[in-house]
């Protein structure tokens, strides 16, 4: 049995994928345990999983509404602060380990498990074009390299990068990178019960799903998605997540607000997903052969990327968030008509379903610790 890490930080869509192989890790009767944030305490265990936190993370959460200057300082010091790699040595110091899965955002962490030499895996829980452009070359890696922080240079020298996304859709190729890069396919869950979503329905279900994170804007947008359906002759499920209040939102009449739903159970009834580009909700979406509209709403990290790779591919149509009801409605209306954006999406969704992500990432994990038996720590 592998004793195994995951260290992990509370920013939304990044926890899901290592909570999906962790859990896949279990079962293979490896033992798990997360270092994070003291507010992922309650979730983490409650999945089954030992936990300890980090002690002093800073103030960064996800669904914090502070002000845009203090929101970007707080999580640029979360991702290169040297203390979360601190606490990661001791963490594997007082308990030994055989591997740490460390987020790919997480570059001091990195840099601290590098130096300690420990064995590790880097966990990209995107389209590692969004990480190598948003990332490594935005404003975190600058300020990650005046702390003397490479990102590219730690994912390079890790002993696994695994990048838990449709290959297909990360584009440009990287046949140039320094980076070894091990495609899994997407994270999912509940993709074992999957049922192909209707093609036509007498009423259409259109599911509405923005980010769990505080986003500033992102309920004046919610509320143009209503207010752009509103007479349309749809039925639309709308989930506004931890940070927004549904009491903020006018709902039409033909629309059901719910903080939470699980997606997974939910999208085998629905025609058309529109979101905010996240990955995990884009993933999903797909894998249940489901076309998209997208509108950004973070412009800092993956969502655009993603919007234009579905517009590329025609599995979906792509917005901006400033755009006017009337030009949502009218975008939404064209993709729930168009059987082509229909069949692109289930091509799409035949690939993630075929890749079988979890398992495949779980299994590199094993094979890696396969080529040595030396414990960490």
């Amino acid at each position: 049995m592998a004793r195994i890490l995951f260290v992990t930080w509370d920013g939304g869509g990044n926890v899901a994928p290592a909570v999906g192989i962790a859990q896949e890790m279990l079962r293979r009767g490896e033992e798990v345990r997360f270092l994070g944030q003291e507010q992922q305490r309650e979730a983490l265990e409650r999945a089954g999983f030992a936990f300890a936190s980090y002690r002093k993370p800073g103030p960064w959460t996800a669904t914090g509404k502070r002000g845009t200057v203090t929101n970007a300082i707080g999580f640029l010091r979360l991702l290169t602060g040297r203390g979360l790699g601190r606490d990661l040595v001791a963490e594997v110091k007082k308990t030994p380990t055989d591997l740490v899965v460390i987020d790919c955002l997480l570059f001091g962490a990195l840099n601290s498990a590098a130096r300690a030499g420990l064995r590790r895996a880097v966990l990209v829980h995107s389209l590692y074009t969004a990480v190598d452009r948003k990332m490594a070359s935005g404003a975190p890696g600058a300020v990650a390299r005046i702390s003397g922080l490479r990102p590219r240079k730690l994912w390079a020298e890790a002993d696994l990068v695994i990048v838990a996304t449709l290959e297909e859709l990360d584009r440009p190729a990287h046949p140039k990178s320094a980076v070894p890069l091990s495609y899994t396919g997407p994270v999912l869950p509940g993709l074992a019960r999957h049922k192909t979503s209707p093609a036509a329905q007498a009423t259409p279900t259109i599911l509405v799903s923005f980010s769990t994170t505080y986003v500033a804007g992102q309920a004046q947008v919610l509320q143009k998605v209503l207010d752009a359906v509103g007479d349309l002759p749809v039925r639309v499920l709308l989930t506004t997540g931890p940070a927004v209040e549904p009491n903020e939102l006018r709902a039409p009449a033909n629309a059901e607000l719910h903080r939470y739903l699980p997606h997974a159970e939910v999208m085998p009834t629905v025609s058309l997903v529109v979101g905010h580009g996240g990955h995990s909700t884009t993933m999903l979406a797909l894998a249940h052969d489901l076309p998209l509209v997208i509108l950004p709403i973070n412009l800092m990290f993956d969502q655009v990327l993603i919007g234009r790779a579905i517009e590329e591919e025609r599995a979906g149509a792509m917005l901006p968030s400033s755009s006017p009801p009337a030009e949502i409605r009218t975008v939404i209306e064209r993709v729930l008509a168009d059987d082509s954006c229909r069949g692109e999406a289930q091509r799409l969704g035949k690939s993630i379903r075929a890749s079988r992500g979890t398992e495949t990432a779980a299994q590199l994990l094993q094979s890696l610790m396969a080529t040595s038996s030396t414990p960490s720590g």
